[in-house]
């Protein structure tokens, strides 16, 4: 700081012994300006910091203002004026070069992000060296350090000089040790504990997880923000007054302890006394009322308040009123601690929808998007038709990203264009993959497919997967619009072969190749229908270790059988993603009968339901219940035993081996039963060093289950299988990473326990 001041005396005493100077020079006009001794600046970037042209008198004031300019520029480090007659001469030294930037010491800030901030100040390899910015530099490095909760950080620089006017800074950091936060004490706090408030808080002292989360380092930003936390805690319990009186952050002298005090001021509880609408009513009273969450009798919550202010907004956007403002307006009474609630509605005009535009769209043809448009040209817009729009050309899988914009007709104040930009991915895929399962060992797979054939949605696919279990081929297309109301039609046709001895449950091989046709019919937005026909070709194979119970079904029924059947399913689905979704339901009914124009003669039904639950901020319970049962019917006298339901593993009951559980043939083996139910309660956790990542997910769980053959034993609950764990799923760039770690219950001698499982894939 001092060397600033300095440099700005001894400029300031220059210009005005300059001034002095000048009163020397004799005025004239100026023929011509000629510059002296630039090498890197040019000749343009001069001329446009001058104050005097040619044809100019030169005098005095002039000279002051042509010396003052040029040292403003901040090029030039000296600058004297001469006459050659009517010619102006200008000499110049121009400010050296900064050649090369060199940090070191640095390791918790990596050195592109310091350059980074660097050069926000201006300090960069290429610009003109300053001293005087070389103190900002050293306060720019200290910020980011500090933000760090580095407060003992000590920065020092070193300037050498190169031939050509160049400079070389070399930056060396001592970061230090980081200060961390000792203790946070909350003072006039309570309705709520210290606990209670600091479990929100995102500053922490140290924790188990603090070496990932970096929760106990001092932050005057994240203290800002839990401030806000802080206050939205009780106005969202009704303390309206609520305030922060004050705030101290104190560090310990060896700069590695942060003390924070926070002094507040809680106020009284208000509760809600009356809930009114006011304004121009567009929509039924009663139909907006269904959308206030603040009612007579409640806590006043502004979370709620801010809440209900969207869902008339959205009430009404729904209705063509894009526009429309809702205020909340309360009336506070301090004698009874109560608030009154006035929405005051303010609709604005209705807006139409002129056109829907595509853009980005190079490969996929607009009639492809335009199919999926909830929202339609020519009537009133509706928010949630547009947001369903897009999620619906998200789904589609064709683009990367979707945005939409809604900008109004020039001209107009009741009219808008719906923009919907994408951006395509790569519609065609070769797919080499190679992944491991416990069950089926190391797993290889090739896909060939193309989502989105020249442009029209239409799919075609070839796969092929080989394991210690199956080896598979299959090819596939499916027009997802076959007709225009958007039912689909596909066709497939497959050949596999089994080995499932390795998949633990009863030994017997089989060859099976068919093919089949499915439809897919929406019923409503959120519900779908399939129906399908399919033809399979089924060989069986034993061997010396097959059990008693395949060796009876082919003396009864053959080893060899051509079977028709009939499927149909039925899907209602309001999850909010396809991949790790954390709201909504999906609830699945399925069924499927081998008709009597095949060998064999069967059924199977199936229900699989899910729902997300969120029960704490970041908490989420995900219920899972299947049942599934079949049998046979006609002339065969029961279920195939290959189309029997198995159970344990990643995908039932965790903590058992994959297909091990239930019924068992003559040589102790899995054979599967005609009843399999499963019901899973799960706890998603956030995860302590990547809350906000969509790609990871943590769970505490528990799992219970068992499979059973009704027809020859009694079902028992008392049978059921449980275990306790926690597990984990990673869709990383290389593949889905999924373990647990259970630890199984009410298992008996003959089950096969397995506390740690995992399954990783991967393609390259």
């Amino acid at each position: 700081m001092y060397k600033i001041i300095i440099k700005q005396l001894v400029t300031l005493t220059f210009l005005t012994l300059f001034s002095l100077s000048a009163w020397a020079i004799e005025e004239f006009v100026i023929k011509d300006i000629r510059l002296e001794g630039l090498n890197r600046v040019s000749a343009g970037n001069v001329f446009n910091n001058l104050p005097v042209k040619i044809g100019d008198r030169f005098n005095d004031r002039l000279s002051v203002e042509t010396v003052r300019a040029l040292f403003k520029s901040g090029f030039f480090k000296d600058v004297r004026l001469e006459r050659d007659g009517n010619v102006l001469v200008i000499h110049l030294k121009e400010r050296e070069a900064i050649s090369k930037i060199r940090i070191t010491g640095n390791k918790d800030i990596k050195t592109d992000d310091l350059l980074k901030g660097l050069a926000s100040v201006g300090f960069a390899e290429g610009e003109v060296f300053n001293e005087s910015l070389l103190d900002k530099v050293q306060q720019e490095l200290q910020r980011q350090y500090f933000a760090l909760g580095k407060y003992g950080a000590k920065i020092t620089t070193d300037v050498k000089k190169l031939d050509d006017n160049r400079v070389e800074v070399t930056i060396n950091i001592k970061e230090g040790k980081t200060a961390r936060i000792k203790e946070i004490n909350i003072v006039g706090n309570k309705a709520f504990t210290d606990k209670q408030i600091l479990k929100k808080f995102k500053l922490s002292t140290p924790t188990l997880f603090s070496f990932f989360t970096k929760k106990d380092q001092y932050s005057k930003q994240k203290l800002a923000a839990d401030l806000e936390t802080l206050k939205s805690l009780y106005l969202d319990n009704g303390f309206i007054n609520f305030r922060v009186d004050s705030t101290q952050v104190s560090i310990t002298p060896d700069k590695s302890d942060v003390y924070i005090t926070i002094n507040i001021n809680e106020g009284d509880q208000f509760s809600i006394s009356d809930v009114e609408l006011s304004g121009e009513m567009i929509v039924p009273p009663e139909e907006l009322f269904n959308e206030i969450v603040t009612h007579k009798g409640d806590i006043f919550s502004r979370k709620k308040v801010t809440k209900t202010t969207s869902n008339l907004t959205d009430r009404l956007g729904d209705e063509g009123y894009a526009f429309a403002n809702v205020n909340a307006i309360p009336e506070i009474d301090t004698k009874t601690k109560t608030v009154k609630l006035t929405y005051f509605i303010d609709p604005g005009k209705r807006v139409y929808v002129r056109r829907i535009n595509f853009t980005g769209n190079t490969k996929t043809r607009d009639e492809v998007l335009r199919r999926e448009m909830r929202q339609i040209e020519g009537g009133w817009i509706s928010t949630k038709k547009i947001e369903r729009s897009k999620i619906r050309l998200q789904r589609l899988g064709y683009f990367e990203d979707v945005n939409v914009e809604t900008p109004a007709v020039p001209g107009t104040n009741d009219q808008v264009d719906v923009n919907f930009s994408v951006k395509e991915r790569p519609s065609g895929n070769l797919l080499f993959g190679l992944g491991f399962s416990q069950t089926q060992g190391l797993i290889f797979n090739t896909n060939v497919t193309q989502d989105n054939f020249l442009g029209s949605g239409k799919r075609i696919s070839f796969d092929f997967n080989n394991s210690e279990v199956n080896r598979r081929f299959g090819l596939g297309y499916t027009n997802p619009y076959w007709t225009d109301d958007g039912v689909s039609r596909g066709f497939n046709t497959f050949y596999r072969e089994t080995n499932a001895a390795n998949a633990n449950i009863t030994r017997f091989d089989s060859t099976v190749y068919g093919g089949g046709v499915n439809f897919g019919i929406p019923v409503t937005e959120y519900q779908n229908l399939f129906l399908g026909l399919d033809y399979e070709n089924t060989k069986l194979t034993t061997n010396s270790l097959s059990s008693d119970e395949v060796l009876d079904f082919i003396n009864r029924e053959g080893n060899r059988f051509d079977v028709l059947r009939l499927k149909g399913s039925f899907a209602y689905d309001t999850r909010n993603r396809a991949i790790l979704p954390d709201s909504g339901v999906l609830h699945r009914l399925r069924a499927e009968a081998a008709v009597p124009f095949g060998d064999l003669l069967y059924y199977k039904l199936s229900y699989d339901g899910r729902w997300f639950i969120p029960v704490l901020e970041d908490y989420t319970l995900l219920l899972k219940g299947t049942v599934k049962y079949g049998d046979s019917y006609g002339s065969t006298d029961k279920l195939p035993f290959f189309e029997n339901f198995y159970g344990g593993g990643p995908r039932s009951v965790r903590g058992f081996q994959e297909n091990t559980l239930g019924p068992k043939d003559s040589s102790g083996r899995a054979i599967g039963g005609n009843l399999e139910l499963v019901g899973n309660a799960e706890l998603i956790l956030p995860v302590p060093f990547a809350r906000e990542s969509k790609s990871l997910r943590l769970t505490a769980f528990v799992d219970a289950g068992n499979v059973y053959d009704i027809n020859d034993e009694n079902f028992d609950i008392g049978d059921f299988r449980y275990s306790l764990g926690v597990s984990g799923i990673w869709v990383s760039p290389f593949g889905v990473l999924s373990a647990s770690f259970a630890i199984p219950f009410n298992d008996k001698a003959s089950d096969r326990t397995q506390s740690f499982q995992f399954t990783f894939g991967t393609s390259f």
